[in-house]
């Protein structure tokens, strides 16, 4: 992608080992679509390949996560053939996709809102901080659509099936505050500094040993659709091969020091 066109939709800055992400739309709240899908797909495949990235932090620019699919872009969508709005629609979900399976934890940093797509990105991460005040909305039915972005999978996973259908059929807000009492987000925030603490978890998190970390994330993901037996199976396998790499060594050695102090 152009780098003036990636600068015009998101922001890009590196701390210590933690890669900060910014929805950058400021005329639109930080509305998203194709343009930005691409830019944060390429800075993840990037940061996939960069040893020297622990964590990522996506987060909007200024006061406001995202207000979700720009809808004068949905609009010319009427325009096209079945196949193309299916390609677009597919931008989007490969950038979900990436984030799930990313290797490296990804913790979304929400202040104001989180809005239709804006909702489905903040929930894909595999660790989510907001702010006191913010709200989550499924707004699509607000303007006659249907959730995408994996919205119905993603709260699915942790809320009973009439919350969810409540929140898709009405696109009532629900407030950060419910949200961390459902178990959904992991930590509120003051206002202002969710992007801070969820930096602060970045790097702690990206001082880890790093191949652990893509283990257990693995596990965390499949855990969610996989039967009892399958997981075992993934368990073991990757028990088996952290037991074989060098970090457990190290680590294993690191917490018997003390006690044998």
């Amino acid at each position: 992608m152009n780098a003036a066109i990636r600068d015009q939709v998101m922001l890009s800055s590196r701390n210590d080992r933690v890669l900060q992400l910014r929805i950058h739309s400021p005329a639109t709240r930080n509305s998203i679509g194709p343009a930005f899908f691409e830019a944060a797909g390429q800075a993840l495949r990037e940061a996939q390949g960069d040893p020297q990235i622990g964590a990522i932090v996506i987060a909007g620019h200024g006061d406001f996560f995202s207000s979700g699919g720009n809808l004068h872009q949905l609009a010319a969508m009427a325009g096209k053939t079945e196949p193309e709005r299916l390609a677009r629609l597919e931008i989007f979900h490969g950038l979900i996709r990436q984030i799930r399976r990313s290797g490296k934890p990804v913790i979304m940093a929400v202040e104001g809102g989180a809005a239709g797509a804006g909702m489905s990105l903040a929930l894909s991460g595999d660790l989510l901080i907001a702010s006191q005040g913010a709200f989550f909305t499924a707004a699509y039915v607000k303007a006659g659509l249907t959730p995408d972005g994996g919205l119905t999978a993603l709260l699915s996973e942790s809320l009973p099936r009439q919350l969810v259908t409540h929140l898709c059929l009405t696109g009532a807000r629900i407030t950060a505050e419910r949200l961390h009492e459902l178990g959904v987000v992991n930590e509120l925030s003051n206002p202002g500094e969710a992007v801070d603490r969820a930096m602060e978890l970045g790097r702690r998190l990206a001082a880890g040993p790093p191949r652990a970390t893509a283990r257990i994330l693995q596990l965390c993901d499949s855990a969610v659709t996989a039967d009892l037996d399958t997981q075992l199976g993934c368990e073991a396998e990757l028990m088996v091969q952290s037991l074989g790499d060098p970090e457990a060594g190290e680590g294993i050695a690191r917490v018997l020091k003390p006690r044998a102090g």
